[in-house]
């Protein structure tokens, strides 16, 4: 019985619930990037890094590809990065209301003190 999409589109954003995958992401959305490149960009251990790169991986959202002793990463199409700027679109978004609120909130504050 095939999996329904709802379910299949919740263990792709599960799959990227972890900080140190979306900013891999975030960093192979201008190209390709060297292992290296990344672990430079990375507050994480090579060990960690390998396993996270693998999730991506095998979920076919990055591609890696090996040239001499280095592995290079790039996203597998531009989809992801899309994914990316509407994720940052929407947080702004969402952001700003907060914000707006929070200035409403202390407005009223001064005004009842």
């Amino acid at each position: 019985m095939p999996v329904p999409l709802y379910q299949a589109k919740a263990e792709f954003f599960r799959m990227l619930g972890h900080p140190v995958r979306i900013r891999v992401l975030e960093l192979l959305q201008d190209g390709p990037v060297p292992v290296r490149d990344l672990l430079a960009a990375l507050d994480v251990e090579p060990p960690n890094l390998s396993q996270h790169l693998a999730v991506l991986r095998r979920s076919g959202i990055v591609l890696s590809t090996r040239e001499g002793s280095n592995v290079i990463y790039q996203l597998a199409g531009g989809d992801v990065a899309d994914l990316m700027r509407a994720a940052r679109r929407i947080l702004t978004a969402m952001l700003d209301d907060q914000s707006g609120l929070l200035a409403e909130l202390r407005a009223s504050e001064s005004g009842s003190a």
